[in-house]
């Protein structure tokens, strides 16, 4: 894990990396990335891999049948996260055993509490960016906040408000970036100008908390190249 510290002025920008590279390190030189003895696993296994090129931290589900979307995560060790920017390369699949419904389901959690209780969480649907079913596609970004705003509970209560389309492949890289001020949240996908998901009324308070790569039930997931700035 490589740690920057950059400072502008007026403002003062904090920039962490964790840098899970592509590239071969230099003789000498230890390679970086996201050490598996220091990430905080909830319900998941994960393991430093090379993935279509990329070194990467697989997280895979490994939580009991009935868990619900608060308890799969892998919280990222020295994050600590309000407003600012949270960027990654990921990429979602499903296990091979995992049932048809399933959809590849990975994405980042962000302002997650001491105790792990409380979060906010944009993830994507994998499966769905390119299915033949339009209702599908439409499901392919999703907001969440945990507790008390699943993706059930706002998809009942406020239809389209909190989830979007947007192209994605099963198992390929897809960039992400997720832009936080105050109590306003956006999803930019590969790199796109505009944001795929806007949410304007984030559901729990706006503190600092840490930065967790997050999956769904059945998903295996992929990260790569993380960097949070503040």
């Amino acid at each position: 894990m490589r740690t920057e510290w950059t400072t502008a002025f007026p403002a003062l920008i904090v920039t962490t990396v964790f840098l899970i590279s592509s590239a071969a390190p230099s003789p000498g030189q230890k390679s970086p990335g996201l050490p598996l003895d220091k990430l905080e696993l909830h319900n998941v296994k994960a393991q430093p891999v090379t993935y279509l090129g990329r070194r990467a931290m697989r997280i895979t589900d490994a939580a009991p049948e009935g868990l619900d979307d608060a308890g799969r995560f892998a919280v990222v060790p020295g994050t600590s996260f309000q407003n600012g920017t949270i960027e990654v390369n990921l990429a979602g699949d499903t296990a091979p055993d995992a049932p048809e419904n399933q959809r590849g389901f990975v994405g980042v959690a962000f302002r997650m509490t001491p105790d792990r209780s409380h979060f906010e969480c944009f993830y994507l649907r994998p499966k769905n960016g390119r299915s033949n079913d339009q209702l599908q596609r439409n499901h392919s970004a999703q907001y969440i906040s945990i507790p008390g705003f699943g993706w059930q509970k706002l998809r009942s209560e406020s239809p389209a408000k909190y989830e979007s389309y947007v192209d994605l492949v099963p198992g390929h890289w897809t960039q992400v970036k997720i832009q936080v001020a105050g109590s306003r949240a956006s999803l930019y996908v590969n790199g796109a100008a505009q944001p795929t998901l806007i949410v304007n009324d984030l559901k729990q308070p706006p503190v600092a908390g840490a930065v967790a790569l997050w999956v769904g039930v059945g998903t295996i997931a992929h990260f790569s190249s993380l960097k949070v700035t503040s």
